[in-house]
């Protein structure tokens, strides 16, 4: 489900009102969080955190006009969904994020290779996810990007 919405004010203002706070929630935790050199924009009708071109002029191998992606937050139909490339990249950070999880939620993970889904608001464990964010640096990313992904 991707919004037409251009700006990050403007998709957070057409939010359902049950999700205004959790993304919120969510959204402040991965800014408080987020390296150096990564940035929020609307990236594939989601709330996206890339490498802008500034930092890495090559972009992402898929369509080198966008910036390379760092992590996605999104409103989904039936959930909200954070997409971590790290995850997805990096089995370590995969490894310590499912361990961490089973800590301190109650409900299974609902996961993909980079999407979690948080069916239920009240157990989103927003701290865990701004621990997520920070787990490694801009330059760490692009150092896994190109010696993993991009082949």
């Amino acid at each position: 489900m991707q919004s037409k919405a251009t700006t990050v004010k403007q998709y957070l203002d057409e939010l359902p009102e049950d999700r205004k706070e959790p993304i919120t929630k969510l959204r402040q935790q991965i800014l408080d969080n987020l390296p150096k050199g990564v940035e929020e924009t609307m990236s594939y009708g989601m709330l996206g955190y890339v490498i802008p071109h500034s930092v890495y002029p090559q972009g992402y191998h898929c369509n080198t006009k966008l910036p390379l992606p760092f992590m996605n937050l999104a409103s989904q139909k039936n959930f909200i969904a954070v997409y971590s490339m790290v995850i997805y990249s990096k089995q370590e950070v995969m490894d310590w994020f499912t361990a961490e999880y089973a800590k301190r939620c109650k409900y299974k993970l609902d996961m993909g290779k980079s999407c979690m889904r948080f069916k239920k608001m009240d157990d989103i464990p927003f701290d865990l996810i701004g621990e997520l964010t920070a787990k490694v640096s801009a330059e760490e990313w692009i150092n896994i990007y190109e010696t993993t992904i991009k082949k």
